[in-house]
């Protein structure tokens, strides 16, 4: 984008003003059902976007590896609200929810947390169970009786490997990423084609 808000030309705030509200449809269709409040929502601009990647580049960069989506707060929003299309956020809210956990440094509240996510995501009847597999189940069960800032690892690190195989893939196939992706390559084209020069110096 342009690098001041001063020096946006007419078509450069008339093309963010599309942008920003491109999102908004993105998220808030009553179709997605997007719960803001658990995730988070996108955020048009920061106080330190000289020091972070322009939006475009952002949006971009989700195509480029599930690493890089998994990185952008936005990304995660997007995804989560694509996910909600198919009945399946658990997985990622799952993986969000160990992520939170490891940074845990009290026992005490490290063993509670470590109860009632295996209650919400893990267990039989789990009202937002994930997908993996009896061993990994009972594995992340007996890991409990100890519970550790690793206790979850290898049931989030099979669920994340479900998400990148299957889910990842249909969501950059996606209508609304792809409108999206394209909003944020003509975003990018036109800020780079309209910066105006740098003065010469002599």
């Amino acid at each position: 984008m342009c690098r001041t808000l001063a020096a946006f030309p007419t078509t450069c705030l008339e093309r963010a003003k599309e942008f920003k509200t491109r999102l908004g449809i993105f998220l808030h269709k009553s179709e997605l059902g997007f719960d803001s409040g658990s995730i988070g929502k996108f955020e048009w601009g920061s106080k330190h976007s000289k020091e972070s990647r322009s939006f475009s580049e952002d949006v971009l960069g989700w195509r480029e590896s599930f690493d890089l989506l998994l990185s952008s707060k936005n990304g995660v929003a997007a995804f989560h609200a694509f996910l909600k299309t198919e009945f399946s956020e658990e997985n990622l809210e799952f993986w969000l929810a160990c992520e939170e956990f490891k940074k845990i440094r009290s026992a005490t509240k490290l063993a509670s947390k470590a109860h009632r996510i295996f209650d919400e995501f893990i267990c039989s009847e789990a009202p937002k169970e994930v997908n993996i597999d009896h061993e990994t189940r009972e594995l992340t069960r007996t890991n409990l009786q100890a519970a550790t800032a690793s206790c979850f690892d290898v049931a989030q690190g099979k669920t994340r490997t479900l998400m990148e195989k299957d889910s990842y893939p249909r969501f950059l196939k996606s209508p609304a990423y792809q409108d999206l992706a394209a909003q944020a390559l003509a975003s990018s084209t036109s800020a780079s084609s309209s910066s105006p020069a740098e003065p010469s110096h002599t």
